[in-house]
């Protein structure tokens, strides 16, 4: 406990960032940035959502070839959170990414909350592209001659990729970077091929009926495949392994955010022109578009042998997907444990290793849970929304933190977002377009989150998290009490400088807290005697009312 502020505050902490990520070891270049962020991303969006997208687009009675229009749209909606959260990384480069942002700028229950529905959010999205393959997978079972039981062959791949996960994310960037090189490879070489030997049908991608029956129906599809791009923000989950982060997690971010914004609409693009749209409906269920159509596109330009290959590239993509999924859900509960929101033992890092072990066979055997037991697919929609309504937040956090940050100097981003406030004030109102083209459904996967994590800050979170104040709190403060914000800045200047923790300034340490109020070094020899001033009984410290009161007589003759 601190001891008791001027402001009468007993125990409440203006907490300075606390690296919550020195366990973890720093092995993740640019490359491996940008290959994990497109393996999170290159699974079900791109090989199952396009011609769902293209019924939805249609008004769910026929497909429509415009959807290249809504994955732009939906990228140009994720890019103020990308850049957004580059910006928070580079302040706070931990395991933990979202998470982290919202629980130092929001507090503990903000951040149980978030923590929780992030951890949901991915660790279903990533059950479900376990399963996802099965649209793909009757291909390997023609070639086999065998029956392959779906629920059996998706466990069997979660626990290999449970365990190399935790072997650590070095020997996840060698098994995704083949995956990943040859898919988009291959793809790009169909699109290339399909444009020099199949003649197009342009009226299918641009004329007025490619867009479905109006601008709302291109909106609610942005809102539809807005998932695809999800992974591209993963990687801040594994922040704590990134080296050099105030480079490499902007860079990479923005990179992946490009590369997938291309893949997405150039495939999507190419798919559409050259295929007969008809044959996007699946004949076996009314209604109902097929899951495969990397599979049909790759068959109607190549033949069996093309679309064959294809298919064995779709599993493996989703695959990796998911190996990219557990890596980053099991941050959450790993970050959470190191705030004292969770037990500590999803917080225990393995010795040789270098991983959340724990973390990551929790999220494991959850998976595995969502997989036997529950409508992963119609569970995971339902996540989508809560996913928009972080980044919402997200976009947020950037305005409280650059509002408050006089009052918590510990954030200090290597690399600021361009145009602020524009992208961030762009993302919020775009989130909630799309919210509200989602309908119910968004509501109430949000709504669910925020139950459960209410639940669990309440059953645990509570009792254990130490009370702060948080930049939330002082950014309210900056338009009802501007003088409780000056206390408040003085407060954060005294208990970053005191690390012993004891309530006490020694004369160095009373230095560094002038210094980080604003005190240039060269007036060094006036602090020194007016610390010699507040210390009145000579015993060479002082605690944070004398520390005050010293403040301000210095600031007065200022």
């Amino acid at each position: 406990m601190r001891p008791e502020g001027p402001d009468g505050l007993a125990g409440i902490v203006l907490k300075p960032y606390d690296d919550p990520f020195g366990t973890l070891e720093r092995r993740l270049g640019l490359s491996g940035v940008v290959i994990i962020s497109l393996s999170a991303m290159l699974g079900s969006g791109l090989f199952v959502l396009p011609a769902l997208a293209m019924l939805e687009m249609g008004g769910g009675t026929q497909p429509v070839g415009g959807v290249w229009l809504a994955y732009l749209l939906a990228a140009v909606i994720v890019l103020p959170g990308a850049i957004s959260k580059s910006e928070l990384a580079t302040a706070m480069p931990a395991s933990g990414g979202s998470y982290i942002y919202v629980q130092r700028t929001f507090g503990p229950m903000f951040g149980t909350i978030s923590g929780l529905g992030l951890w949901a959010n991915f660790m279903l999205k990533s059950a479900f592209a376990l399963i996802g393959f099965k649209a793909y997978l009757w291909v390997i079972e023609d070639l086999i001659g065998v029956k392959i039981n779906i629920e059996i062959a998706a466990l069997v791949l979660l626990a290999l990729i449970v365990g190399i996960n935790i072997l650590g994310v070095k020997r996840i960037k060698k098994v995704q970077t083949p995956i990943v090189l040859i898919s988009v490879g291959y793809l790009l070489l169909l699109c290339v091929y399909a444009l020099a030997t199949q003649e197009l049908n342009w009226d299918n991608v641009i004329s007025r009926e490619a867009f479905g029956s109006d601008w709302e129906s291109v909106g609610k599809t942005a809102a539809f495949v807005f998932v695809s791009y999800a992974g591209v923000t993963k990687i801040a989950a594994v922040a704590g392994e990134i080296k050099d982060p105030g480079k490499n997690i902007p860079n990479g971010i923005l990179l992946s955010l490009l590369f997938s914004t291309l893949l997405y609409v150039a495939v999507a693009f190419v798919m559409a022109a050259t295929l007969d749209l008809s044959l996007i409906m699946d004949e076996n269920h009314v209604g109902h578009a097929r899951e495969d159509p990397v599979f049909l596109f790759a068959d109607e330009i190549g033949g069996r042998g093309i679309g064959i290959i294809a298919a064995l590239l779709s599993v493996l993509t989703m695959t990796s997907m998911a190996l990219a999924g557990i890596m980053a859900s099991s941050r959450f509960p790993y970050a959470m444990a190191k705030d004292n929101l969770i037990p500590s033992i999803f917080e225990e890092v393995h010795k040789e290793y270098q991983t959340p072990y724990w973390a990551i066979i929790g999220t494991g055997l959850s998976m595995a849970a969502a997989i036997t037991f529950l409508p992963v697919h119609d569970v995971a929609e339902l996540a989508s929304g809560f996913k928009i309504m972080i980044f919402i937040v997200i976009n947020a956090c950037v305005i409280v933190l650059r509002t408050a940050s006089r009052s918590h100097s510990w954030y200090n981003p290597e690399w600021k977002s361009p145009m602020y406030p524009f992208f961030q004030m762009l993302g919020i109102i775009g989130g909630f377009v799309l919210l509200f083209l989602m309908g119910e459904k968004a509501l109430i996967g949000g709504l669910a989150a925020i139950v459960l994590g209410l639940i669990i800050w309440k059953g645990y979170g509570e009792g254990h998290a130490e009370p702060e104040i948080t930049p939330w709190q002082t950014f309210g403060l900056h338009y009802t009490d501007p003088d409780e914000v000056e206390t408040r800045r003085r407060l954060t200047a005294f208990y970053a400088a005191d690390i012993d923790g004891n309530g006490e300034l020694d004369v160095d340490q009373y230095i560094s807290a002038m210094d980080a109020l604003g005190y240039p070094p060269e007036t060094e020899g006036e602090l020194r005697s007016a610390f010699d001033e507040a210390d009145t009984d000579g015993n060479g410290i002082i605690d944070i009312q004398e520390f005050v009161a010293s403040v301000s007589k210095h600031e007065s003759k200022d």
